[in-house]
């Protein structure tokens, strides 16, 4: 199994609006982290969308290996 680029090891603070859908970038190759910018093409991932049920601060995760994909769950501080 292929593993995802780990782009930083925290994850990525982001404000989201209600109503919006973000694409949270799986593979770890996006220049425009946390989000999808089609780096992924042509490999095993594919980005995960975020869809914001209200305006918020929420947090991306940096590392790619959260179980809460597309949001940090700490899993980072195991790596």
């Amino acid at each position: 199994m292929n593993n995802p680029d780990i782009p930083q090891k925290a994850p990525y603070p982001a404000e989201v609006e209600a109503g919006k859908s973000y694409w949270w970038c799986a593979c770890g190759k996006s220049k425009t982290q946390p989000f999808c910018d089609g780096s992924h093409k042509g490999g095993p991932f594919t980005p995960v969308e975020f869809k914001a049920t209200k305006s918020e601060k929420v947090w991306f995760c940096g590392c790619k290996h959260s179980a809460q994909k597309p949001l940090c769950d700490g899993s980072h501080k195991k790596l």
